[in-house]
Formats: C-alpha cells, sequence, structure tokens
C-alpha cells in the first residue's frame, strides 16, 4: 500500500509554488520525454500560470488530461481551455505534445474510446505511463471525475471511461489503471471546505473515490493550512 506523504504550505500561492518546484525537480531528473496528466478545476490554475515562468522542458514535455468535461474546448467550463489560457498558450510547447480529449462530433462512449487509443500509442506500458499525475480532491471525496457509487469505480482493464457527475453531466475520465502508473502523484488540495474530505481520505477511507486511488510511486497530497488545520 502507497503510504501518502503531506505538505502543508501557508496558502493556495504557496501550494502552486511547492508543486510547480515539485513538477520541475522531477522534470530534470529525467532525459526523456517527460509525460504529465493535468488537473481542472479552481485549485490547479495558480500553478499553471507559474509553470509557465520556469526553465521547463517544454520541447520533451506532452500533456494529457486527468478527466474533462464533456463540452466544446472553447466552453468556459473545458479543463483544456483552463489550463491553454494559463499555461500552454504563454511557452513553447510542441503542438503535438498536447493531448486534450476530444469532444466535438463524439459521443462520450466514442471520446472515451479515441483518447485511450491516443494514450496507447504515445505512453510505454512497460513503465509508468506518467511521470506525474496532478489531481484534485472534491468536497464529496472524488478525484479526476471518478465520484462515488459510479461504476467507474470499479473498472480495472480500460485506461479512460465515460461517466456523468452528480448532477449527471457527461464526464471523459482516466480510470484507476491509467492514474496510478505514475512514478509521482501529487494531490493538490485547498480550502476549508475540504478539511473533513482530506481526513478521511489520508485515513484510508475507502467509500472515497480519491482515498481507492494506490499509485505506483509516490504519493504527496499539498494542502493549504485552511484545508490541514484540525
Amino acid at each position: 500500500m502507497t503510504q501518502p506523504l503531506l505538505d502543508v504550505l501557508p496558502d493556495p500561492d504557496a501550494l502552486a509554488r511547492h508543486a510547480a518546484e515539485l513538477m520541475l525537480a522531477a522534470a530534470r531528473a529525467t532525459d526523456g520525454p517527460f509525460t504529465v496528466a493535468l488537473s481542472g478545476g479552481s485549485t490547479p490554475k495558480r500553478l499553471y500560470q507559474l509553470l509557465a515562468t520556469l526553465p521547463f522542458p517544454w520541447e520533451r514535455t506532452h500533456w494529457f488530461w486527468g478527466d474533462e468535461r464533456f463540452v466544446p474546448p472553447d466552453d468556459p467550463a473545458s479543463n483544456y481551455r483552463m489550463t491553454r489560457e494559463a499555461l500552454l498558450s504563454h511557452v513553447r510547447v510542441p503542438a503535438d505534445h498536447i493531448h486534450p480529449v476530444p469532444t466535438v462530433g463524439l459521443t462520450p462512449h466514442d471520446a472515451a474510446t479515441r483518447y485511450e487509443s491516443t494514450l496507447r500509442a504515445i505512453l510505454a506500458p512497460e513503465r509508468p505511463l506518467f511521470d506525474v499525475v496532478l489531481l484534485g480532491l472534491g468536497t464529496d471525496g472524488h478525484t479526476a471525475s471518478l465520484f462515488p457509487g459510479k461504476p467507474m469505480l470499479e473498472e480495472r482493464d480500460r485506461w479512460v471511461g465515460a461517466t456523468d457527475d452528480p448532477q449527471g453531466a457527461p464526464r471523459i475520465t482516466l480510470t484507476y489503471p491509467a492514474l496510478e502508473s505514475s512514478r509521482e502523484t501529487l494531490f493538490l488540495v485547498a480550502g476549508a471546505d475540504k478539511k473533513e474530505r482530506l481526513r478521511e481520505v489520508l485515513a484510508g477511507d475507502r467509500r472515497l473515490p480519491a482515498a481507492r486511488l494506490q499509485p505506483q510511486g509516490a504519493l504527496r497530497f499539498l494542502a493549504d493550512r485552511a484545508a490541514a488545520d484540525g
């Protein structure tokens, strides 16, 4: 069982800076392709803005998404759009190193199938698929688009699946087998509303999807003081 580490930072900005430093150190420790699965939502946006200012090895880094809302890429709710505006449009990333989830002209099932084909064509299954996986923690204990009570929690064969959120909106998500295939997993957790869930996840409460993740490599939670206190 992977034993999680907890780093407590004073505030969300310090959390983002620490995450950026960890990602840069991980990238510098590798020579070949560096693969990242990105998280959506509000917490990682500051991290992405900071990464854009660092001497990151953009030319050899491949960017994937851990999950995506099934909306067009220019929709305000799109994780891809947020990452593009905060990071990718500001740095010299080869276009063929950016791998968003396809969401136009497809059903959710077909989108998941196509994204899995993309991952299998690019990533080497004989090693961890990702060097770094970034994840968030929902107030209901979800991570990526792995929500409590959904059948996708039991998927152990596919790397990508179509699911929906508690409001019934379709999502595309990496499954546990793909998310767990990582050298380093960083959970970014900010805000007092995450305090109780963070405590339960760190205690291993398997009712919560985030607590069921067992990565191959290091598992680290980065929390601001508001989320970690108590």
